[in-house]
């Protein structure tokens, strides 16, 4: 049902090689750090008992870190400040968090409004995210960094975008709006989120394009920073 929003991977480009972790969770079901972490831990096993190498391809580094260093330190959820948290638009907890824990603001996704409310739960009980020990990876890596310069991306974040409206994601996040509603449409991802807004008519279709574009190369700046340190 996530296709053409998601990029995902067709049979014809795994070319006959195993894809894991694809079509897993019904979009009504939320899938966690630690349900990845779990998931890829047995999937990394399973492969190198066939003397394979596996390889993990994406850009979602929190589930990265998450596996290769550990989940943060567990914090019991804030019911009241989650009910207030909620109530504020992404910029107001993004511009939070910079001030009361800069490291973590560097790192976090500025457009995940469900992370970005939890992270504020755990500054308020630690005074900050806790750091975790980043200094030995459970697993030998090996990275190879796609990190192309700043125009070039920003054109292929448009032709993307654009393929993706000509190949039909409007009817696409249509009939996902219908079948999850708006608030779980909102965690799906930036194309979800931003149709989803042009659905209920809070932007034009002569904008929703641009609107998409601008939102999806905040995000890809977000990426590039953590994958400046990465390779510094």
């Amino acid at each position: 049902m996530l296709d053409i929003g998601t990029e995902k991977t067709s049979t014809k480009e795994m070319d006959g090689i195993p894809h894991h972790l694809i079509d897993i969770r019904d979009p009504k079901e939320t899938y966690s750090a630690g349900d990845f972490v779990k998931d890829a831990e047995r999937l990394i096993e399973e492969i190198r008992g066939r003397g394979k190498r596996p390889i993990l391809a994406g850009g979602t580094h929190f589930y990265f870190d998450a596996l290769l260093y550990g989940l943060p330190e567990e914090t019991e959820p804030n019911a009241l400040l989650r009910e207030n948290l909620e109530k504020r638009s992404i910029d107001s907890l993004m511009e939070e968090i910079r001030i009361r824990d800069p490291r973590r603001a560097e790192r976090i996704d500025p457009m995940n409004k469900r992370r970005l409310v939890r992270a504020l739960e755990i500054i308020e009980t630690h005074g900050k995210v806790p750091e975790r020990n980043a200094t030995d990876a459970r697993f030998p890596v090996e990275w190879i960094i796609l990190n192309p310069e700043r125009d070039e991306l920003r054109s292929r974040i448009k032709t993307r975008l654009t393929k993706a409206l000509d190949s039909g994601l409007l009817e696409e996040v249509r009939c996902v709006r219908e079948y999850v509603g708006d608030v779980r449409l909102n965690e799906l991802g930036l194309e979800y989120k931003i149709v989803g807004e042009y659905l209920r008519g809070e932007r034009s279709e002569d904008t929703l394009l641009d609107s998409l574009s601008t939102k999806v190369w905040h995000y890809a700046r977000h990426q590039k920073a953590w994958l400046r340190k990465l390779s510094s």
